[in-house]
């Protein structure tokens, strides 16, 4: 590696720590960088131990929302009395520091009510998003109200749970997390009067832009630098998109209609194409293609044999780790859109339907299971190699949040459970 390259990767490290407070905090919704990957400089096991070592528990109410770490202290989403209620901890002793009502709980015919959106966290500011799309900005010390945004009232969106929307993500609501760069947050408020996607000031939630119509779906959105130009990327109900970060213009887009709307996944970004998937449609490389100034979007490849129903995939180097549409781990070379390896085994649920949460550690890949266990593989394109699996809690659709060392997991899936701190050497 050339000093140009190691001095610019330094620099980005730095800077992710500058927004979060440390390169050790696992802030958002798969981590320091939406990827899954944990930051550079931090401690990686290369094995696990038979029975890892739980430091504290603490009892969670109803929900799905993953815990995240920044600053020494863990945010998480639950049910505390009918309210979808943000709580703090402190990261070393487990104890919670305070807590705040977001909005009030609902629920669905495939979950209970609780909140299913993980916190964002950016310097001395914590973000929550609800099921019914209430939106705050609280501060870190105490949990005190800085702002709030509510889709409905403040974007003409129709709450995505109510009877009678009979398209778009009906049963689950609000469940993509937000994100943060720079001085905006970005978020897929669903509004179709020309407010799907929002950009808001983060300091005062003032909107700085608003575009397209489309209904919001149950995926996270991105931010990439695609032939030279940073766009938000989002798959909405209606399709995957590409808007312009400066001022939300769309760029591209391609069509993605399904009768429920399920997706679900955040999508990835291998040099120019973007990944996504669909219970119904399959995993779906699309290739971005500029052309002067005018951007092109054309499906690459699709392949059902690669369908993932849930779980957002990990990306090393050009090759993608995810679950499969069997019960099984796989792996696809992204731009060929063939699978590479297929490894049944892994997730032991009694579900028809298997959840994972993956986390990069350098070389290896850990994921989490829904039946609780934690699996270490090596990242490897040839075959797949397991280095260790241990049971850590109880049956779970959370993914966990690493730093220092540590896993901050939840587990309980039709009751509330606990958050747990576990020790990873």
């Amino acid at each position: 590696m050339n000093l140009l390259r190691l001095s610019s990767l330094l620099l980005a490290a730095l800077a992710a720590a500058a927004l979060t407070g440390s390169a050790a905090d696992w802030p958002q919704w798969r981590g320091p960088l939406r990827t899954g990957f944990v930051a550079p400089g931090e401690k990686l096991p290369t094995a696990l131990p038979a029975e890892p070592k739980v430091l504290w528990r603490a009892k969670v109410g109803e929900g799905f929302a993953s815990p995240v770490v920044a600053g020494g202290k863990i945010f998480v989403l639950d049910n505390q009395g009918g309210k979808e209620t943000l709580r703090a901890f402190d990261a070393v002793k487990g104890a919670e520091l305070w807590r705040a009502e977001v909005d009030d709980a609902v629920g669905d015919k495939q979950g209970p009510p609780g909140p299913r959106c993980t916190p964002l966290v950016d310097g001395d500011r914590v973000y929550a998003q609800s099921v019914k799309g209430e939106l705050h900005c609280r501060n870190v010390a105490d949990g005190k109200l800085l702002w709030r945004k509510n889709y409905v009232q403040d974007f003409a969106a129709v709450f995505i749970g109510e009877t009678g929307q009979a398209q778009g993500a009906t049963r689950h609501g609000n469940t993509g997390s937000p994100l943060i760069d720079g001085d905006w947050l970005i978020a897929l408020a669903g509004g179709t009067n020309g407010a799907g996607v929002v950009a808001l000031e983060k300091k005062t939630g003032k909107p700085v832009w608003t575009s397209q119509n489309d209904q919001a779906a149950y995926s996270a959105p991105i931010v990439a630098t695609l032939s030279g130009v940073k766009q938000v990327i989002a798959f909405t109900c209606d399709g995957l998109i590409g808007l312009n970060f400066a001022d939300g213009k769309l760029l591209w887009r391609i069509p993605l209609k399904t009768q429920f709307s399920r997706h679900v996944t955040t999508p990835v970004v291998v040099d120019d194409i973007v990944v996504i998937a669909s219970h119904t449609l399959g995993l779906i490389g699309t290739k971005v293609t500029k052309t002067g100034a005018e951007f092109t979007a054309t499906q690459a490849w699709a392949s059902k044999e690669a369908a993932i129903n849930y779980s957002s995939p990990v990306v090393v180097g050009k090759h993608l780790y995810c679950v499969g549409p069997n019960k099984n781990l796989i792996c696809v070379d992204v731009p060929a859109g063939k699978v590479a390896w297929s490894q049944d085994g892994v997730f032991t649920s009694d579900k028809n339907k298997a959840v994972g949460y993956f986390i990069v550690l350098g070389a290896n890949i850990l994921v989490s299971t829904d039946s609780g266990q934690l699996v270490l593989f090596a990242a490897e394109p040839a075959a797949y190699r397991e280095l260790g699996r241990a049971q850590v809690c109880a049956s779970t659709w959370s993914g966990p949040a690493y730093s220092d060392g540590k896993l901050y997991h939840r587990d309980g899936v039709k009751t509330g459970g606990e958050l747990l701190c576990v020790e990873l050497k």
